[in-house]
């Protein structure tokens, strides 16, 4: 079978180098790039560290508006298919790559496998919430990584096609933080001590395009007497420096870090504050507690069983939860096995996948169903 697999930015990055090696015991798969991340530490460095293959073609598209890049993205995209003729289209998550993809993959008519369905904030003022939307509803195959997230799907009357997985981000952390161990030097390099340090991510439109959002958590970082490692997206950085926002001197702000690094950094960190979604998994993975940084999260069950926090940009929430949140001794293993990749593989590869085999769904919600691995 001849597989077209769409990445863009980091997180399929991580997501995409389990799931390519085992798709590429059984089929030919094409890796396709969509150049949303460019700059070398949110890109090239993921595919050194990953040993992710390189990609067959890159559309080099590059930043913009969400309407500038998605439509480059989609012409671009349309005319690698109509060359390459795949037996079936792989996307995965939720950034405007995934929403590309299902786009072209329908109007094609290509069979189309979406990798972490069934994922909801609830909040459609998110453009990560539109891409999950629009990737399910065309989507004639659904790897969930939760229950959660099938009964998500179960609720808005999609049932076929749709699997429970658990999540190639767990298959990929356990396949590399040995790695990271042996070869990262990110804590010699920053003079930082496991266990007494904060680790910081933000980077989505929520904070990033609210001047008043990332002035109260720069705010809350400064007034945390404690240290805090911050590796500062290239789009956070360039509105902190037109805000002219500056940090105390226990807020180490760094330039970005590659995978191996970003592992070691989590691990070792006491807790992790983010607003971002693939950070709030490794945090539940590696059992290090979460803050977050929004008013909702896709991760509904982390907040469950009380390893994450959600806080907003509020800053007196902050600087306590940061203070006081204990997580409980229980750790469910929400996300799976570490074997996701082998079981969507062995699913696509038994013949089951279609074009428009969701087509005829229900307009009502079906009742909601436990899918088992």
């Amino acid at each position: 079978m001849k597989i077209v697999s769409i990445v863009g930015a980091r997180p399929e990055f991580i997501q995409a180098a389990p799931v390519s090696r085992a798709l590429r015991r059984k089929h030919r798969e094409i890796l396709i790039h969509t150049g949303q991340h460019y700059d070398y530490r949110m890109s090239r460095v993921f595919f050194e560290h990953l040993q992710l293959p390189e990609p067959d073609i890159d559309l080099e598209v590059g930043s913009g508006s969400h309407g500038e890049q998605t439509g480059e993205m989609l012409m671009s995209l349309e005319r690698a298919l109509l060359d390459m003729k795949p037996d079936c289209v792989v996307i995965r998550g939720d950034t405007n790559s995934t929403l590309v993809g299902a786009l072209a993959a329908a109007k094609m008519h290509i069979p189309l496998v979406h990798i972490e369905a069934g994922e909801r904030s609830y909040n459609k003022r998110m453009p990560e919430e539109i891409n999950r939307l629009v990737a399910d509803r065309l989507a004639d195959l659904l790897f969930c990584v939760t229950q959660t997230a099938v009964r998500h799907l179960a609720e808005e009357g999609i049932v076929k096609g749709v699997h429970y997985s658990g999540d190639v981000m767990l298959d990929a952390l356990q396949q590399n933080l040995p790695v990271a161990r042996a070869t990262s030097t990110i804590l010699s390099r920053t003079g930082l001590l496991a266990g007494y340090y904060l680790l910081a991510t933000v980077h989505r439109a929520v904070n990033t395009d609210s001047p008043e959002n990332l002035r109260r958590i720069v705010g809350a970082f400064n007034a945390i007497r404690e240290p805090i490692v911050f590796p500062v997206h290239p789009r956070t950085q360039a509105v902190i420096d037109r805000l002219g926002l500056s940090f105390a001197p226990h807020v180490l702000a760094i330039e970005p870090v590659g995978y191996l690094d970003m592992l070691m950094l989590e691990s070792n960190a006491r807790a992790i504050l983010t607003d971002s979604g693939g950070v709030q998994r490794e945090a539940y993975f590696l059992s290090i507690p979460c803050i977050t940084l929004r008013d909702e999260t896709e991760l509904h069950e982390t907040v469950e069983v009380g390893w994450n926090q959600l806080v907003g940009a509020n800053p007196e929430l902050i600087i306590t939860t940061v203070r006081d949140f204990m997580p409980p001794v229980e750790h469910p293993p929400l996300f799976g096995d570490g074997h996701a990749a082998e079981r969507i593989t062995d699913i696509i590869s038994n013949g089951a996948l279609e074009f428009g085999q969701n087509y005829d769904r229900v307009a009502v919600p079906a009742p909601a169903q436990m899918v088992t691995i």
